[in-house]
């Protein structure tokens, strides 16, 4: 069962977290189209804005083409809405929000602080930008587990020669993702292995996220970001690039741009949490990886993932 707060009523407390890209399949979000009204009304006014049909791409595929970064950005944020918009009718509701990558869009847009149109929008576009920011091939991301962040952060000093590599995700005291030219990450990872790495693996991404190479896409998101009207956040939000408490639309907006080339504070964001009393975590939408990475970082707390139909009917 889920905590369902109403006025007045003190329970224990629970964030609602979003999944970032990665976490996306074929299919997903179709069941809770069929079967809830909420839901298909988010996909329609997906479709609506971005002028071709997200919801058919996320129904039916191509897969291809849903692995685009810059239709599995929308792809994601419109089901973790669809999601959201679900729990919230059944009076589920969040004391914090926090997003992982992009999914600190859908984190946003939770709490009040961003229009669900705005983002689709905007998701759209930074996943363009991030992906013409660096030509195919150029850059790449891989996985390094078994490490501190400090001996990472020394191995990519050590592997750069001249070219950019750098913690990009610390999803985990001991899940670090590295992001940046290929050759430097290759060098990277090869040196992780011989010190000791219990695992290192490349990620099948097009692009070399969260690293100095994303400035381009930060500047150009920038301009698209300031276009758009924000709100004061109704439920406060951990934010990526510094794991900080945000409540004013003005910090909201600065750490959607700052996100783009800054590595993701995951774990921090999740110990910060759980100093603030949030003992439930509630992963809200497809996939659970944070669900995973929750239970590393913080063994104690209860955690939850409701990515489709049969899950929302589980736990609303």
């Amino acid at each position: 069962e889920f905590t369902k707060k109403r006025k007045g009523e003190s329970t224990k407390m629970q964030a609602f977290v979003f999944p970032g890209q990665g976490s996306q399949y074929l299919g997903m979000g179709k069941d809770l189209a069929d079967r809830f009204d909420e839901a298909r009304q988010v996909f329609e006014e997906a479709d609506e804005v971005l002028g071709f049909s997200l919801s058919r791409l996320c129904f039916e595929g191509p897969e291809e083409q849903l692995r685009l970064t810059e239709m599995t950005q929308p792809a994601m944020l419109t089901v973790s809405i669809a999601l959201f918009r679900i729990l919230e009718k059944r009076d589920s509701v969040p004391d914090f929000v926090a997003g992982h990558s992009v999914g600190e869009y859908a984190a946003l847009v939770a709490a009040g602080g961003l229009g669900f149109q705005d983002a689709v929008r905007l998701v759209h576009q930074r996943g363009r930008f991030m992906q013409e920011a660096v030509p195919v091939g150029v850059g790449a991301m891989a996985a390094v587990l078994g490490l501190k962040v400090s001996k990472v952060r020394e191995i990519c000093q050590e592997a750069a020669g001249g070219e950019v590599v750098s913690p990009a995700n610390i999803n985990s005291a001991d899940q670090i993702v590295i992001s940046g030219h290929r050759q430097a990450v290759e060098r990277a990872t090869e040196l992780a292995r011989t010190q000791g790495a219990r695992k290192v693996v490349t990620l099948p991404v097009s692009a070399p996220f969260h690293c100095e190479l994303m400035k381009p896409a930060e500047e150009r998101l920038s301009q698209v970001i300031e276009e758009i009207s924000f709100r004061n956040l109704r439920v406060p939000l951990i934010n990526n690039f510094e794991a900080r408490e945000v409540k004013q639309a003005s910090e909201a907006r600065e750490g959607l741009i700052r996100q783009v080339s800054s590595p993701v504070l995951w774990s921090e964001s999740i110990e910060r949490l759980v100093k603030m009393g949030v003992s439930t975590f509630v992963e809200v939408g497809p996939g659970k990886v944070l669900q995973g990475l929750i239970r590393r970082i913080a063994p104690s707390v209860e955690v939850k993932n409701v990515g489709n139909k049969e899950q929302v009917e589980n736990h609303a």
